[in-house]
């Protein structure tokens, strides 16, 4: 027999899943292990993250449905950036591999980052990102093709030297 629960209706069943879902977050959001503890508590809420994931410190990653976020192999997500994988009909974030996820950074529902992208510090990333290219704003815009992915073996100046700029669309005049 299921017992109902006082909050919203919902079987009791539902109420437990979502405050155990709920502590994991949290204790992923603080605790120590940015390849190994942070990432083993969000798989345990059901993201599913690739081998050699890293998961920087105060990161929200979808507080209701983890299952709807795949984080791709390789891929590094910032300190304090917030992934939201749902609302109304917009639904899932897809990350690829080796990408890079700037500090700050957040993702919103329906997207999908390709492989070797790399969102820098602060953006807003409304709609999808082509694999290998840098983007940055509000909203995110593509400012750059990457030559090589921002992985641990990749130094910066080895990163910097080889994006290519991609040009401002220009507005079209009135």
């Amino acid at each position: 027999m299921k017992i109902k629960s006082r909050i919203a209706g919902e079987p009791e069943e539902y109420l437990w899943s979502g405050l155990k879902n709920r502590m994991l977050q949290q204790f992923a959001r603080v605790v120590p292990g940015a390849r190994t503890v942070r990432v083993w508590l969000h798989r345990a809420r059901g993201v599913r993250i690739g081998p050699n994931a890293w998961i920087g410190y105060d990161v929200v990653i979808e507080t209701s449905c983890p299952y709807l976020v795949e984080i791709g192999e390789g891929t590094s997500i910032s300190m304090r950036a917030t992934l939201i994988a749902h609302f109304k009909e917009s639904r899932g974030i897809k990350i690829g591999r080796n990408v890079f996820i700037g500090p700050g950074v957040i993702l919103l529902p329906g997207i999908t980052i390709g492989d070797g992208a790399v969102v820098t510090a602060g953006s807003v990333v409304t709609a999808s990102v082509p694999a290998a290219t840098m983007v940055r704003g509000n909203p995110a815009v593509p400012v750059a093709q990457c030559g090589v992915p921002l992985t641990d073996d990749v130094s910066y100046l080895q990163f910097a030297g080889r994006l290519k700029p991609i040009p401002p669309k220009e507005e079209p005049k009135a």
